[in-house]
């Protein structure tokens, strides 16, 4: 986010700021026609220039002592008589300054804008670095069960989340289709469809024992194999699969990925960051399909639905360890080439948004535990360290259950593959777990012959699929039934509010990535301090932020000589703490300046990537790497929100403060201050401008505040119920149906009234 040109007008003049990097090639716009005095942030001993409207300034100042390495100087005046300067800089001219005040010194001015007197920007890890799908992954050691089990049960939710399952949705009428039977001695093989969503189909096979049962089931996703669920060669036969566990007595269910074979309605990569708003993507639909595959499987009155496994490969692998980790009726599973410390899974499908934001796949594999699980990896692929990495990894866990003997690793010499050898690790598994007995161990896969294409296909005719709704219609249904969902856990009166945060007061801050950092947590760097005794307070200087997470955030904090301990306010502006300064006068502006003579101290900050995350000549753009930044990392708006966490905590673990600590956002940084406080839970009174944002527009979402799923959870209703029954004012709302405990006030309060809300 550009931090525009800040203008600060009095009734002594107008003054204009910006960097040299905020330079609109279109002109700056300027608060009044007049004579400016032109001021340049330039190098001592070099000489470079500034052109407004074709009339060029030079600059050049000899070191002088005590002089620091870049200073403000005057180059001159020019009249100004239209409503923009077309303005450009020399080399090394870190910013500029046109102000109509007789007197006027931008290095006094500065001290209340900014933490470095040079120019210079914070250093913000999440800015420089990024997790992606080949970041090299440790798994954390957990020492005992209860701590495993807490992050176990946080990792389930937010994969709950991540989909839009939070809650469940309506588990609808199956409408199952079991057809074209083909009988063998040893088998049998149908065709099927169902209904996972009202009008969406999981389509796949059926492959049944002869007999009466009952018998195991074992669901099979296929993964990105050229022929889906029809893939049949020497790589991984997913048919071959299927007969050979029917063969052994486990009905096996084969199922399309979507976009694959049968599966028509949706292409396989599809969807963009405003069905993300909703939970909505490759991933989600597929988990959905999966747990309802297990609805059909364990509907089938042959099937004994204590004895559920599953099984898939490469992305059918990922399909497994993610239905394993929500669905608790599986209690076999063998995720065969997938759970790696070193990729993650390179489709949208297994990239689901937050999913891996404190952790990888080694993590959502372990979720199984204390149930059997089978770990198949190839010398040939990502899985190649699974002997000594991955597999001790997740081994570890189990010990905390001492169940070591539930999880093994074969290691095949192969290339990326569900080849027979893999295929025969896994029936030897499952027929101990799944059909008992010890004469499975050397088990090996009989010969078999794969069905013609047209007995296995359930819609030979591409078109037919095209009698059922369009992903459109899909779509549009899942967002209504989310939002239906979500209407029914909501509190409906204020007593209602304490029910509904022990249930999902933790939803904010999984979907944010957002955290409440504890004292220790924190790394706090004082630049400097400087006392104003004739004003009556000090100013200190700091960078603070998490030291695990590697965050700066630049911050002004002001506290009076009044007596210590004092009460404290946070003032979190959306285009930074510059804009709460006086811009023509030293000293902090007029709503800090006033909480200071009441006694409080302010603490003013840059959140992410605003104001001094960037040098003055050079904005800082946060890497990019790899496709899926949400799946990894919080968003920008995620960090914004945990920003204004850690400055709470800064100011709680300073012993010269009451804890009383109160929350102003101004601008877009209302937005990041409501998220905040519903998720911290302890700031008393909070205000919030929220910028006359429309919270029904999705697109508006992508746009400014964009975090996944928030949508599908509530976004300011949410927050604003979580805050209840702590005072909340909110200005500028577009509408106050989503504040009903709230103080609404329609335009911005001043000053004056600012001061009285928090005092």
């Amino acid at each position: 986010m550009a931090m525009a040109a800040f203008i600060a007008m009095t009734g002594q003049g107008s003054t204009v700021w910006f960097n040299a990097c905020e330079i609109d090639p279109a002109g700056i716009s300027l608060p009044e026609k007049g004579s400016y005095g032109v001021w340049g942030w330039i190098p001592v001993d070099y000489a470079t220039s500034i052109t407004i409207n074709g009339q060029t300034f030079p600059f050049e100042r000899k070191k002088e002592k005590n002089d620091p390495d870049y200073v403000w100087v005057k180059a001159g005046d020019i009249t100004l008589n239209e409503e923009k300067a077309m303005i450009s800089v020399g080399e090394k001219v870190m910013g500029v300054v046109l102000s109509t005040a007789l007197e006027f010194a931008p290095s006094k001015v500065m001290k209340d804008m900014r933490v470095y007197d040079q120019p210079r920007g914070v250093a913000d890890r999440r800015a420089l670095t990024a997790k992606h799908t080949d970041t090299v992954f440790v798994m954390p050691y957990f020492n005992t069960k209860d701590a495993w089990e807490a992050f176990a049960a946080k990792l389930r939710r937010r994969i709950l989340l991540s989909s839009g399952l939070l809650p469940l949705p309506e588990k609808t009428s199956l409408k199952a289709k079991i057809f074209d039977l083909v009988k063998h001695d040893d088998y049998t093989v149908e065709k099927v469809h169902f209904e996972a969503r009202p009008g969406f189909l999981v389509t796949g096979n059926l492959y049944r024992p002869v007999g009466k049962g009952p018998f195991p089931g074992v669901v099979c996703p296929h993964g990105h194999w050229e022929h889906g669920r029809l893939n049949d060669d020497k790589r991984g036969s997913v048919p071959g699969r299927c007969i050979t566990l029917a063969r052994m007595g486990i009905v096996a269910f084969s199922y399309d990925m979507i976009g694959y074979v049968d599966s028509q309605q949706f292409p396989h990569n599809w969807g963009g960051e405003r069905e993300k708003l909703w939970g909505i993507h490759p991933f989600a639909m597929q988990l959905w399909s999966s747990i309802r595959a297990v609805d059909f499987i364990t509907s089938l009155p042959e099937v004994d639905p204590q004895r559920i496994g599953c099984t898939g490969a490469s992305g059918g692998g990922t399909q497994t360890f993610a239905l394993c980790s929500v669905e608790p009726r599986i209690c076999v599973a063998a995720p065969v080439n997938m759970i790696s410390s070193t990729m993650q899974g390179g489709c949208l499908c297994e990239n689901a948004p937050i999913i891996r934001l404190c952790n990888s796949n080694m993590e959502i594999g372990a979720l199984m535990a204390p149930k059997p699980l089978l770990m198949v990896s190839a010398s040939g692929d990502w899985t190649r360290e699974t002997p000594h990495v991955e597999y001790p990894s997740i081994r570890g866990i189990y010990a905390l259950y001492g169940a070591e003997d539930r999880v093994q690793n074969v290691p095949i010499d192969a290339e990326h593959n569900y080849n027979q050898s893999s295929r025969e690790a896994m029936y030897r598994f499952f027929g101990k777990w799944l059909l008992g007995g010890d004469h499975w161990a050397n088990y090996t896969e009989p010969a078999f012959t794969v069905e013609e294409e047209s007995k296995l296909r359930v819609f030979p005719d591409k078109d037919a699929v095209k009698k059922y709704p369009s992903r459109g219609k899909i779509l549009e249904s899942i967002i209504k039934d989310n939002q239906k969902k979500w209407d029914a856990v909501f509190p409906k009166k204020e007593e209602d509010v304490e029910t509904f945060r022990k249930d999902y007061g933790d939803v904010l801050a999984a979907v944010t990535g957002a955290e409440i950092p504890r004292a220790n947590d924190l790394a706090l760097e004082r630049v400097s301090m400087e006392e104003r005794k004739d004003q009556g307070y000090v100013v200190e200087r700091w960078i603070i932020g998490r030291a695990a997470a590697g965050d700066a955030i630049p911050a002004l904090f002001y506290r009076s000589y009044a007596t210590v301990p004092q009460d404290a306010v946070l003032i979190v502006h959306g285009k930074g703490k510059a804009f709460l300064a006086d811009g023509k006068e030293s000293g902090p502006g007029g709503v800090v300046k006033g909480l200071i003579e009441q006694g409080k101290a302010v603490l003013c900050i840059d959140a992410f990537l605003i104001g001094e995350h960037h040098a003055p000549d050079k904005r800082t753009e946060r890497l990019c790497a790899g496709k899926f930044m949400d799946t990894f990392q919080p968003t920008d708006t995620g960090c914004r929100i945990q920003d204004v966490l850690t400055a709470l905590a800064f100011l709680r673990a300073r012993r010269d403060m009451t804890g009383q600590i109160n929350l102003i956002g101004l601008q877009e940084g209302g937005m990041w201050c409501l998220f905040a406080s519903a998720i911290d839970g302890q700031v008393p009174i909070t205000v919030v401008d929220l910028n006359a944002f429309p919270v029904d527009n999705d697109e508006a979402w992508e746009k400014e505040y964009y975090i996944p799923c928030i949508r599908s959870i509530g976004d300011v209703r949410t927050s604003a119920a979580l805050i209840a029954p702590r005072s909340l004012l909110v200005m500028n709302a577009s509408d106050a149906k989503y504040f009903p405990w709230a103080r609404i006030e329609e335009g911005m309060l001043d000053n004056a009234a600012l001061m009285a809300a928090v005092k």
